[in-house]
């Protein structure tokens, strides 16, 4: 599949993961769509690049849709990343004053990193379904995030490795439900990697995780998930699969 000429969408395009990507695929000849929350900085790539930014709740039916029509006017809706994130609850099970994990920020989470991605997977793939196919009868392409919290959560983790377990567990699914429209959905897994997220804590998160990643020994990039994302994107054999970017880190316990 090319990429040069396609419009993509990039969901959470204003953040670490998501910048890269935008950067990555306006590189390589996208008409790329940011969809976020993150006015100034959606704003300011959409100056710089001239890509186009569309303020975007993930969880919105409503929005997810304006932001899919904005990108199919730039041309043939054939590419959908999404990285967004969100608030997420965390906490033991039961903690140490014996109180249970808040029902409220486990559906929280849910909401954010599972259901929203379902809302946006659901969405793009039907915008995409519309297009001309390609060669081999193909039509595009979904790109999920989830994380290696996903496969061995840790210690308070529990909300968010349910979510992310639940990205993990859509995706083979989704690519056996799409094949008939020559739609393709992989999921990528990160580890750690280092963000402009983390502001004045990146060093310390660096120098905590580096040494436990085999190899390299360091956190990932976020330009090496973009790269991934790319790969995927140009791989037409690429199908229902999960792949881990992680430097073969496991997370331990805690």
């Amino acid at each position: 599949m090319q990429i040069a000429g396609s419009s993509a969408l990039v969901v959470g395009g204003a953040g670490g993961l998501g910048e890269a990507t935008v950067r990555r695929l306006h590189d390589a000849g996208a008409k790329v769509v940011i969809a976020d929350l993150a006015d100034d900085k959606g704003r300011q790539l959409e100056s710089e690049l001239g890509v186009r930014y569309v303020r975007t709740d993930a969880t919105s039916e409503e929005s997810v849709n304006a932001a899919i029509t904005e990108a199919e006017s730039l041309g043939p809706l054939r590419i959908s990343v999404d990285t967004h994130g969100g608030p997420a609850g965390g906490g033991r099970l039961v903690g140490k004053d014996g109180s249970p994990l808040s029902m409220e920020a486990f559906e929280t989470t849910i909401k954010f990193y599972l259901t929203a991605v379902f809302n946006i997977m659901r969405l793009s793939a039907a915008a995409i379904a519309k297009t001309e196919p390609l060669e081999e009868g193909g039509r595009g392409v979904i790109v999920n995030t989830a994380s290696v919290a996903g496969y061995e959560g840790q210690i308070g983790q529990l909300p968010y490795s349910a979510a992310k377990g639940g990205v993990i567990g859509m995706t083979l699914v989704a690519a056996r439900d799409l094949s008939p429209l020559g739609i393709r959905v992989v999921t990528i897994a990160p580890g750690t990697i280092n963000t402009p997220a983390y502001g004045k804590a990146a060093d310390q998160l660096e120098q905590y995780w580096g040494p436990q990643v085999p190899f390299p020994k360091r956190m990932g990039r976020s330009t090496e998930y973009a790269q991934l994302a790319q790969s995927v994107i140009e791989n037409d054999y690429l199908n229902g699969e999960v792949i881990r970017l992680d430097g073969a880190l496991r997370f331990p316990p805690k």
